[in-house]
């Protein structure tokens, strides 16, 4: 005998626990299926283990998508004021860590907590771990999933199984076998929020800075015209052995596209060129001394050795052409990622459901009535910082008070 729910919300993460909690809040019987037997492991892993769970500036300029305004309805009606209250409710200690980033002051299994509770004040049903072997459309519009669990009657359908980011912690392409199947489309998907790797002949002289960071602004695409393709951040970079990390290049990295450079001022406060042709009258200091003032003596050591400037020479000696070149070298550093790090360092995938193929207001398919797709499955992706959770409260909230 089947059993049967209003509302199956497949994938018990960040949007699909917070879809499930405000279904089951307003009378619906919900039941939650997961193929892992953890809960919301990348809940748990975020932050550090503290979770970076929203972000106080949050708003559509923060998120990228083929279809830009979709995110707009549902952020405007579930806000990071909305989750904080619902932490304040559950007297979670957090607080913020840098530009607008909220954490938890203790754990990440806190906001899992609360989600748990949340969903049991409304009877959620859970089938953990559970693997579904298929969805099928009853002619009378409901829904009949085939489990390991046994066989299960929804009259609504929430795919809630987020992208292919991190697959060792159960990341699948679920959503969009689903997707296909019933015949929605898609936008690529690729990798976002992730390191990035360079061709590692070009890379050697840099493969022995691994762990030095610093602060810079990084850009990538154009940034001119009416509608700018590229963007431009100052955060924190690091380097690797195989190429660039830090969150500078995590979200410089959702925007760059394969064969394009980006350009890295590694001393943003510091006109190079223009110091160094200034000062040649009265800074009597050797090149190498002066650049690893401002940057870490490594890679001061480095950008001269491969930009063929002696560390030794005077710099009231060299010409103005070569002081301009170090300008450049410092101050606008362009390379060539060959790629990035791939879906197992990826924080968040790029692309998915096409936008255009739901409804922005309750994130149901257009053309199938009763099945929604909300959080990382969507093509929605927001910048580095806490904004991916809170597009998966917005948009599990949009479904959830819209479930009939």
């Amino acid at each position: 005998m089947a059993k049967q729910f209003d509302v199956a919300v497949i994938g018990a993460g960040a949007a699909g626990m917070m879809c499930a909690a405000v279904a089951a809040q307003q009378g619906k019987r919900v039941v939650v299926i997961d193929h892992a037997s953890k809960l919301a492991e990348k809940i748990r892993i975020s932050g550090g283990g503290r979770c970076n769970f929203t972000n106080i500036h949050a708003g559509p300029q923060h998120f990228l998508s083929d279809n830009p305004h979709f995110c707009k309805s549902a952020l405007s009606r579930y806000t990071p004021q909305d989750f904080l209250a619902l932490v304040k409710k559950h007297r979670i200690g957090y607080h913020e860590k840098h530009k607008g980033q909220q954490f938890c002051n203790e754990s990440a299994e806190q906001i899992i907590e609360m989600l748990k509770d949340e969903c049991a004040s409304g009877d959620v049903h859970w089938r953990m771990p559970c693997k579904i072997g298929s969805v099928e459309r009853r002619d009378d519009g409901g829904f009949v999933l085939q489990t390991d669990s046994g066989e299960i009657e929804a009259a609504n359908v929430v795919i809630a199984t987020g992208g292919l980011s991190i697959p060792k912690i159960g990341a699948t392409d679920f959503a969009y076998r689903i997707a296909s199947q019933f015949d929605l489309k898609m936008v690529e998907p690729r990798p976002a929020l992730v390191p990035l790797t360079f061709d590692p002949s070009s890379w050697a002289p840099f493969a022995e800075l691994s762990g030095i960071a610093l602060e810079v602004d990084v850009e990538t695409g154009s940034l001119k015209g009416r509608k700018p393709t590229g963007a431009r951040f100052r955060e924190d970079l690091l380097f690797t052995h195989r190429g660039l990390s830090g969150p500078a290049i995590l979200q410089i990295s959702s925007f760059w596209q394969p064969g394009t450079p980006i350009i890295i001022n590694l001393l943003p406060e510091v006109d190079v060129a223009q110091t160094l042709i200034e000062g040649k009258g009265s800074l009597k200091k050797q090149l190498g001394n002066i650049v690893s003032q401002w940057l870490p003596e490594r890679l001061a050591d480095c950008l001269l050795a491969v930009n063929g400037l002696a560390p030794d020479a005077r710099i009231a000696d060299m010409p103005d052409a070569q002081l301009r070149k170090l300008g450049l070298a410092i101050n606008a550093w362009s390379i060539v990622p060959n790629g990035s790090e791939g879906y197992r360092k990826a924080e968040v995938t790029r692309g998915g459901i096409d936008t255009r193929e739901l409804s922005q207001q309750t994130m149901m398919a257009n053309k199938v009535p009763g099945l929604y797709f909300i959080g990382e499955s969507v093509d929605v992706t927001g910048w580095l910082g806490g904004y991916n959770f809170q597009w998966a409260w917005a948009s599990g909230v949009a479904a959830g008070v819209a479930l009939q």
